[in-house]
């Protein structure tokens, strides 16, 4: 299974650090943030990597090259000055992630999440998604989506949980639309009403590094692991 690393954001509250650096190319402790995603993703299995970039996307391949160094393949998809928004950017790099399931990460997330219950999922019959929840950060408070008992993505049915930015998709969601700028919200809510969106809850250590207050608790927390 491919897997696709989403890090086309400006990361306008990471100001100043990313009037420089793009995000995802931040340092935290002894790595950049996005080479703790392409660790864990070459570890689990997924060495078919697909990076997206906008802003200073230069940076990128200067900075990871193609994937050898990570033992990973690494193709990227750069977009237009200001991205495409999240549905958009992975329309654009559908020639590039196939006919078949592929998995999606954000770029400015840390996470111990174990991809490698994913490398091998198979999504169920007639689903269009497979995402990733966890518990309500202080920014979320409210939550994205609910769980249901027989593990589809709801609007409502109890808790909700904030989604991961972690996810598995068909191909065929996508059908149809062209990569113009389009946020992947409406696509999860089109998925949930004809029932075709699945889901799980990941208790373990998240966050997203969208502050210099959270990169900052990260780098406490991995100075601790060390």
């Amino acid at each position: 299974m491919k897997a696709m690393i989403l890090a086309a954001g400006r990361g306008e509250r990471l100001r100043p650090l990313t009037d420089e650096t793009p995000k995802p190319l931040i340092q935290a402790g002894p790595k950049r943030l996005i080479e703790y995603l392409i660790d864990n993703l070459v570890a689990a299995g997924f060495d078919d990597l697909i990076i997206n970039y906008a802003h200073l996307g230069d940076q990128f391949p200067a900075t990871l090259g193609n994937g050898s160094r990570y033992q990973a393949r690494i193709q990227y998809s750069p977009e237009i000055e200001g991205g495409l928004e999240t549905a958009g950017g992975i329309i654009h790099a559908l020639p590039l992630l196939g006919d078949e399931p592929f998995l999606v990460v954000n770029g400015d997330i840390w996470t111990d999440y174990d991809f490698a219950s994913l490398s091998e999922f198979q999504l169920k019959s007639n689903k269009l998604c497979h995402l990733v929840m966890v518990n309500n950060p202080p920014h979320n408070p409210g939550g994205d989506f609910a769980v249901s008992a027989d593990g589809n993505l709801d609007f409502e049915g109890g808790e909700k949980w904030t989604f991961s930015g972690i996810a598995i998709y068909h191909p065929t969601m996508f059908s149809g639309l062209s990569s113009e700028k389009r946020p992947l919200k409406p696509l999860f809510e089109q998925a949930i009403q004809q029932k075709r969106a699945s889901a799980e809850v990941y208790y373990g250590d998240w966050s997203d590094i969208g502050t210099i207050e959270r990169l900052q608790a990260l780098e406490q927390q991995l100075t601790k692991r060390a």
